[in-house]
Order: structure tokens, then C-alpha cells, then sequence
């Protein structure tokens, strides 16, 4: 029901938006660019889902709860954020990633701390992006003072899920 909700809001804000261009070459333009989007995120997103699909058949379940699973505590946060910093790509990959990890068995606070770790610090992004824009005085700064907050976050989730 969520989804059906989510669903309409987002199309009566674009509904909405619509009416807001001003003219007509502002709705051509807009409808270019939506065809754009559609046809660079479109094979992305199959892709991703079948991956997600493969992969929860995939991953070993006993290795999986025991690395990232319930009782893993600690370590499977710790796990969990070193496996998302390590992992390349966009979220069609980190989260089909998660979401085969939880068909397999990892706990929900383990791939919170995962899809934190890799939206903060992806190797990929810091070097090619990060690095490049911002420099490695603001990186080491950055990670110095964001560090804890996938493991805060993963062990809050953790309790959250004992209480």
C-alpha cells in the first residue's frame, strides 16, 4: 500500500510541476530529458533486480547469518561497513547487493551500516570524485568525523530491533 501511496504523490508533485513550466519548449525540454533518464536507468534497474534475485540464490546463507547475520554484533557491523566501502559502482549495485544479503539472511542493521558505509565512503567515489574536487585534506577530515556514524547507526538499528 506504501507503494501506491509513494506512487501518486510523486505523480501529482509532477503533475504539479507540469503546470509550473512556462512554456511549451520548458515541457519539450523536460520530456527530453525524462526519455533521457528513462533510457539510461532503464536496463540499469532490470539489470540490478535480476542481480538482487541471483544473488539472494547465490550467497551462501550459513556464511552470510554468520558474517552479517543476527547474532553477528560487532563484527558483522564492521563487516558490513568494510564491505561497503569496498564496493564499486552506484546504488543499482550496493543495493542489489543488500538486498540479496537480506534474502540471504543478514540482519536489517548490518545492511544499514553497509548502505551508510558505501554512500560515505566508496572507495570508488572518494578516489575519482572526492579526491579530485575536494582534495585529501577534506577527505581525511571528513572520514575523521563521519567514521562512526554507519557503526552508530547499524548498533542503534540493532537495538531498535531487540527492544
Amino acid at each position: 500500500m506504501n507503494i501506491v501511496i509513494g506512487t501518486l504523490v510523486l505523480g501529482l508533485l509532477a503533475a504539479w510541476v507540469w503546470q509550473k513550466l512556462e512554456t511549451n519548449s520548458h515541457r519539450q525540454d523536460a520530456l527530453r530529458t525524462v526519455r533521457r533518464m528513462v533510457r539510461s536507468n532503464l536496463p540499469r534497474l532490470v539489470i540490478a533486480l535480476i542481480t538482487a534475485g541471483l544473488l539472494a540464490e547465490l550467497l551462501p546463507a550459513n556464511i552470510v547469518q554468520h558474517y552479517l547475520g543476527h547474532t553477528s554484533g560487532l563484527n558483522g557491523l564492521l563487516i558490513a561497513c568494510a564491505l561497503g566501502m569496498l564496493t564499486p559502482g552506484g546504488g543499482f549495485v550496493s543495493f542489489a547487493l543488500a538486498a540479496g544479503a537480506l534474502k540471504a539472511g543478514a540482519a536489517t542493521p548490518t545492511m544499514i551500516a553497509y548502505l551508510l558505509a558505501w554512500s560515505q565512503f566508496s572507495l570508488t567515489k572518494v578516489i575519482a570524485e572526492e579526491l579530485i574536487f575536494l582534495g585529501p585534506r577534506f577527505i581525511l577530515t571528513r572520514v575523521a568525523v563521519t567514521f562512526p556514524i554507519p557503526l552508530l547507526i547499524g548498533g542503534i538499528a540493532m537495538w531498535l530491533a531487540q527492544a
